[in-house]
């Protein structure tokens, strides 16, 4: 069975969004599927350049959409990417002839792939990884239960209808969407996962150890995007805390962003100039070497609609880097974390909680071995991409059978 995938962006952008599409890609073609790739116009609009109309990644046919110039009226922007994205999918779907389309989000692929899909007479399935609308709240585009935000919500709630299968990214986005009326048996859960051959217990990145003077610290570690609801504003002040009764410790924060000013702001108020490295965005094939060099990761994200309803990555590949971590009580992590088990859970929040539980955690190293141990063996046994996508073979088979 030939896979039409639609995605917003790909490789070789790097965020969360393309590394899952990666996976489930080669998931899919390990499972016996023929999947594809189409991309839209916000590609080239994050890539700040023009592409080849057909590209060739990691085995993997990517078809792009071309870039689209910004028209300067509410909506004719997005209404020009729908309509060149529709003629793109109609255009490739002529050279691959595929079975099944699958759109991914947001709403401006879903749009165009239903149009498509039922002018092609095959089945379509929508994905949903996030609700863009409160993803937009926590970035500043504008604000919760705005005319905006009402409007993609109700935007989105159309498309579930009228797609023939949703797959959602975890049960948060299930629930809320059942709440809108959404029958539950149309809803599958994919689940994040990772990919053990990739992340695994290893050795630290000695370059990184020497350069960045760890040895022989206790090291606290983020790795991510400092995006404003990761709390890592929050998490300075607790360090600040527990340097102050741990000076062997130190805060190792990787990644960039939004936050990044601030953060280096926040760091320098509390004195914690020499405590902290801050070392930039680093090379995903380095990515494992660095999550060796840290004793505890922290995920501190503040409760929002975001947060509460989508399951993050990170913590996984925490998990299965053999490493412990302490995350906030935000529903996403409630999710996946199970305190005392294969993490901390701490109050979001609170400076108070957070520095208690990385306190706890530093001093107590058999504490620390427990819960590395039985996070290693919870997501290698629950959260592989394997056994995550497995359930992709049942949604297109039901969907063909409704076509």
């Amino acid at each position: 069975m030939k896979i039409l995938h639609i995605l917003d962006h790909s490789l070789p952008l790097h965020s969360g969004y393309t590394f899952r599409s990666q996976n489930i890609l080669r998931a899919q073609e390990t499972m016996g599927f023929q999947p594809i790739v189409l991309t839209s116009p916000k590609h080239e609009e994050n890539l700040k350049k023009e592409t080849s109309q057909k590209e060739n990644i990691n085995g993997f046919s990517y078809y792009r959409t071309g870039g689209v110039s910004a028209v300067n009226f509410p909506f004719l922007t997005e209404l020009k990417l729908m309509y060149l994205l529709y003629k793109r999918i109609m255009e490739v779907a002529k050279v691959e002839k595929p079975n099944l389309i699958h759109a991914h989000s947001p709403v401006l692929n879903g749009i165009p792939a239903i149009r498509a899909a039922r002018k092609l007479n095959i089945p379509i399935v929508y994905e949903i990884r996030a609700f863009w609308e409160d993803a937009a709240v926590d970035h500043g585009t504008y604000q919760e239960n705005s005319w905006k935000y009402k409007l993609t919500k109700s935007i989105e709630t159309w498309v579930c209808k009228k797609v023939d299968h949703i797959c959602i990214l975890c049960n948060g986005l299930k629930n809320d969407l059942i709440r809108r009326g959404i029958p539950e048996e149309k809803i599958t859960p994919v689940y994040n996962g990772i990919n053990p051959d990739e992340l695994m217990p290893t050795i630290p990145d000695q370059e990184y150890l020497k350069d960045w003077n760890l040895n022989g610290k206790k090291v606290i570690g983020f790795v991510g995007s400092f995006y404003r609801y990761e709390g890592l504003d929050l998490l300075i002040k607790a360090f600040a805390t527990v340097a102050e009764q741990k000076p062997e410790t130190i805060l190792l924060l990787v990644g960039g962003g939004e936050m990044k000013k601030e953060l280096i702001s926040a760091i320098k108020d509390h004195g914690l100039e020499n405590k902290v490295v801050m070392p930039g965005r680093i090379l995903h094939e380095r990515i494992a070497g660095v999550y060796a060099l840290i004793d505890i990761l922290a995920y501190p994200r503040y409760s929002m609609r975001l947060t509460e309803l989508v399951t993050p990555l990170k913590p996984l590949e925490a998990m299965a880097m053999g490493k412990v971590l302490v995350a906030s009580d935000v529903g996403g992590h409630k999710e996946l974390i199970q305190n005392g088990r294969t993490g901390l859970l701490f109050k979001a929040g609170s400076n108070e909680a957070l520095s208690k539980a990385l306190l706890n955690l530093v001093e107590n190293k058999d504490q620390r071995e427990k819960l590395e141990h039985q996070g290693l063996q919870w997501v290698i046994n629950h959260h592989t991409w394997m056994k995550t996508t497995a359930v992709y073979k049942k949604v297109y088979e039901e969907c063909n059978g409704l076509n």
